[in-house]
């Protein structure tokens, strides 16, 4: 029996290995559930803001992007100024700053002290999923580190399918400022889950802030980057105009818009799951496979939008071939960073947070053209070549390096030792 500390999960003949690992692993999941409701439930409930704070809806937008930008800034900061810090106590304390500032957002009063709270509420975001996939991976160890990094990523896929949607509801039922008080409710529940499922974690090297800046000089580490957001730039375009298209171009109810949200977000699940696993197996294969699949789903939709049934499916299909390069691209960048891996793996939610801003201008850019509602889906297809163009040029450039590498060391000498 081993002895253990308050707020400490250890090893027993009771509670195996393999337990602790999924409750931990289940615990950081939980925290992603909260972050990805707050982060996409403010945009169906724009109208409610604006009309609370007397604010036009495009300037309520603006909420949206103070998250965003929070993300985008929180994430290398963060994981730079903590590289020090225990990782089980930076999880507990970015918890605990992502839940004040959801708490923030519910008493804000005003306009401006809003647009401050939601800045506050997107600063821990991608810190917490890149040290928490660290986390996982760790904790599932080499064999099926892509899996669990797909795991604690799932609980971002739900939010979508049960999150998003339930707080939109109590948002309109019972104003928006509910919405985010659930999501306050969440990140409570995620401190306790994390405080009492997972491990003290000591056996996990720390750095510190110069070594992590460190892999911002690391090529292969901005082209993943990269990779994620262009390739994935294009399901952010698809997403943001799907409810246009299938309203203006395939002519169902706006009341079956909603379902088709809901079968992406399913997609996305299922995408998590099996990106994982095809991970594991190869990353860059994983990468691949998921570009190849996004561009193809991304250019049959567009194509059969008129097809309701269709429609529908490639919904799905989109939302699983894009969230299957996920667990790929964060353990890529995990194996690129070397000593860095702190912030290379942050700085891969800021990118897909540019992507998303990215895929939505570009889409809009494109039906503002005269190109129609399908248009940004075809242009996702061409940002998913593009992302393959990359995958490819880091690829080589890496072969390269290694080559010269292994030219550049001198040959070893075999030495016999004689007792």
């Amino acid at each position: 029996m081993v002895s253990s500390a308050p707020g400490l999960t250890q090893v027993s003949s009771t509670r195996p290995q393999r337990s602790i690992r999924r409750w931990a692993i289940l615990a950081l999941a939980l925290g992603g559930f909260g972050i990805g409701t707050t982060e996409f439930v403010a945009m169906g409930l724009l109208p409610n803001i604006a009309d609370t704070l007397g604010v036009s809806e495009p300037t309520a937008g603006h909420v949206i992007s103070a998250y965003a930008l929070g993300v985008v800034v929180g994430a290398p900061l963060i994981a730079a100024l903590t590289a020090r810090m225990s990782r089980r106590t930076l999880l507990i304390g970015l918890m605990v700053a992502f839940t004040v500032g959801n708490l923030a957002t519910v008493l804000a009063p005003t306009y401006g002290l809003l647009i401050a709270a939601r800045f506050v509420a997107g600063l821990p975001h991608g810190a917490y999923f890149g040290v928490a996939a660290l986390v996982a991976a760790h904790l599932a160890g080499p064999r099926d580190r892509a899996k669990a990094v797909g795991k604690v990523m799932l609980g971002l896929s739900v939010a979508n399918v049960l999150g998003v949607p339930m707080a939109t509801w109590l948002g309109e039922s019972l104003g928006w400022r509910v919405a985010f008080a659930l999501v306050v409710v969440i990140g409570l529940a995620t401190i306790v889950a994390l405080v009492r499922n997972l491990p003290d974690l000591a056996d996990m090297p720390v750095t510190n802030p110069v070594t992590e800046l460190g892999a911002l000089a690391r090529p292969q580490v901005w082209f993943t980057l990269l990779i994620g957001v262009v390739g994935f730039g294009g399901m952010f375009a698809f997403y943001t105009y799907l409810n246009s298209a299938l309203t203006n171009v395939t002519g169902i109810s706006v009341s079956l818009v909603p379902f088709a949200l809901m079968l992406f977000g399913l997609g996305m699940v299922v995408g998590n799951v099996a990106g994982g696993i095809l991970a594991d197996r190869s990353v860059p294969l994983g990468i691949l496979i998921g570009l190849v699949a996004t561009g193809t789903s991304l250019a049959l939709f567009a194509l059969t939008l008129q097809n309701a049934w269709a429609a529908m499916f490639l919904s799905f299909a989109i939302g699983l071939s894009g969230a299957s390069t996920i667990p790929a691209l964060q353990t890529r960048l995990m194996d690129v960073a070397d000593d860095a891996q702190t912030l290379a793996a942050a700085l891969n939610h800021s990118a897909l947070n540019i992507a998303n801003a990215l895929g939505a201008w570009l889409g809009g850019v494109v039906i503002a053209a005269g190109h129609g509602y399908r248009a940004p889906s075809m242009l996702g297809a061409l940002l998913a070549i593009a992302g393959l163009l990359v995958l490819a040029l880091a690829l080589i450039t890496q072969r390269r390096a290694t080559r010269n590498r292994n030219l550049s060391e001198p040959p070893t000498e075999r030495v016999s030792v004689s007792a």
